[in-house]
């Protein structure tokens, strides 16, 4: 049963950069496409970023040209490198499969971005 632990998140002023990462507690090799969520306070939980096990990658159009997201399937880790962030970028970022699991919801990681 895999359990995604994220980490990375920060305060950072806008158009810094940080990198996420998600550490699973199981092997992410059979898992199609892996993902990247966020929650802004007051709203949904939104898609980020997708990547698949072959490396193809979606994004959101309010990250497309300023997010990256990638998969380490040997070390069990995805990643998301985001920069020229944004104060709508603040949320915590939540790493799932997708679709999501509704037993591999974390603790997430807090961005803050400041203006």
């Amino acid at each position: 049963q895999v359990q995604p632990v994220e980490s990375g998140g920060g305060l950072v002023q806008a158009g810094g950069s940080l990198r996420l990462s998600c550490a699973a507690s199981g092997s992410i090799v059979s898992i199609k496409i892996m993902a990247w969520y966020r929650q802004a306070p007051g709203k949904q939980r939104e898609l980020v970023a997708g990547i698949g096990s072959g490396g193809t990658t979606n994004y959101a159009d309010s990250v497309k040209g300023r997010f990256t997201i990638s998969r380490d399937n040997a070390k069990n880790t995805v990643y998301l490198q985001m920069n020229s962030l944004k104060p709508d970028d603040t949320a915590v970022y939540y790493c799932n499969p997708f679709p999501p699991w509704n037993h591999a919801w974390g603790q997430g990681t807090q961005v803050t971005v400041s203006s």
